[in-house]
């Protein structure tokens, strides 16, 4: 498993990608979206959002902090 801390400013986004394994992002501030096409959801504080296994980004709406984990 792999953990990682991460904040992005209003309007930042993480590039589009795909991961093996299980994904998810924990929303610890802000407000995040998480893009999928053609769906996307957005996450609140204390949200846990599981990664699809197809190219996903995660979007800032707010300034954020999210924790990134990877299980492999």
């Amino acid at each position: 498993m792999r953990q990682t801390v991460m904040a992005l400013r209003q309007g930042e986004h993480m590039h589009e990608r795909e991961h093996p394994g299980e994904v998810t992002v924990h929303v610890l501030h802000g407000l995040v979206r998480l893009v999928a096409e053609p769906d996307s959801r957005d996450g609140l504080p204390g949200d846990v959002l599981v990664m699809p296994e197809r190219r996903h980004r995660v979007e800032a709406v707010q300034e954020c902090a999210i924790l990134f984990t990877t299980a492999r």
